[in-house]
């Protein structure tokens, strides 16, 4: 790490299963504690797939608060490993590209889709009901769905040094003050620092002097676009609200808020890390882009509208089998993605 940190074991804290894992940081005489709240759903609230309504309010509170929150045991590791196979594959194929791969920032960083079709369409992992209520919960109901992608951190190549991407916002656009966007990620393997763990910086999702392109270098659409200003960071960093890379398990989600200051980290490890990023709009924004996936996953979506269990609009370009499998390597580079809304 570039950012001196330590880290201490998460502990239950209350009847609610909250945990924290707690970063410490120093700052001559001052010492102060910046770290995600993390969610332990009990049994019950796993098998319902809801949270409680006590757990509901941390997670709400903290998505405001903090721009960010994790919520472990939700998705059975059965389908994780399914998936992270094929993706992992995939991931090799796209570092092999170099220069022509979609990179976010630099060549350590994929940004790749996972397989469109109903053998990897997993509902706990893609649409997750737990999720979605805390998204239906901070964006209003039925929030739409637009974007379903990952991003890989890769073991540097022999002869290659680890890189770490500069700090930014994936709103490299003019933006709402207030959440519009929230962005679900799942991770497929647990995430440490070893094997490049995001680092986040709690809090800068929101406030004039953080979020907005005043903050940020690059135009959009530019691979590097959204990096936060060198004199910002420092500033935070004095102010004692520097990053953290936390751990997150295998099964667990993260919600955060598309403004939030963040960064891919060096993966160190021989381990490929890849993390689903889903992202859900607020049912108001005005963002045209759209999903393309098979025509197989179309029955597993309409079932679980039919059931009740979807809570979210999700545009769709249906294609063939055929074509899904055929193309869905071939996409842009993060920031080459349009985040923002019809004027």
């Amino acid at each position: 790490m570039s950012f001196s940190a330590f880290y201490v074991a998460a502990r239950p804290v209350g009847r609610q299963g909250i945990r924290t894992m707690a970063t410490r940081r120093a700052f001559a005489s001052l010492t102060t504690t910046n770290s995600p709240v993390t969610i332990h759903p009990s049994p019950s609230e796993i098998r319902a797939q809801r949270l409680s309504d006590r757990n509901l309010e941390t997670a709400v509170r903290h998505v405001h608060k903090d721009g960010l929150v994790v919520v472990e045991d939700v998705i059975p590791h059965d389908q994780l490993d399914l998936l992270n196979t094929k993706m992992v594959q995939d991931a090799r194929s796209l570092q092999a590209r170099g220069e022509d791969g979609p990179f976010n920032y630099n060549l350590g960083n994929l940004q790749q889709d996972a397989p469109p079709v109903k053998d990897y369409f997993f509902p706990s992992i893609f649409t997750n009901p737990i999720a979605t209520q805390i998204t239906s919960s901070v964006l209003g109901p039925c929030p739409k769905w637009t974007f379903n992608s990952a991003n890989s951190a890769m073991p540097p190549l022999p002869g290659s040094s680890p890189q770490r991407q500069p700090v930014h916002s994936d709103a490299d656009f003019a933006h709402l003050e207030h959440p519009f966007a929230l962005v679900v990620n799942a991770p497929l393997i647990t995430m440490t620092p070893e094997n490049g763990s995001t680092e986040v910086w709690l809090g800068t999702h929101t406030g004039p002097e953080l979020s907005g392109t005043h903050a940020q270098e690059g135009a959009h659409g530019e691979r590097a676009s959204g990096r936060i200003r060198k004199e910002l960071l420092e500033k935070r960093r004095e102010d004692g609200m520097g990053p953290i890379q936390p751990v997150v398990k295998k099964g667990s989600i993260v919600i955060r808020d598309l403004r939030l200051w963040h960064a891919g980290m060096p993966n160190s490890s021989q381990d490929v890390r890849v993390m689903l990023a889903m992202i859900h709009f607020a049912p108001w924004y005005r963002n045209k882009m759209r999903l393309e996936f098979a025509e197989d996953i179309k029955p597993v979506l309409e079932k679980l509208e039919e059931d009740r269990k979807l809570g979210l609009q999700v545009p769709v370009d249906w294609v063939s089998n055929e074509n899904a499998m055929g193309g869905y390597l071939d996409k842009g580079f993060g920031n080459s993605y349009d985040f923002d809304q019809e004027k």
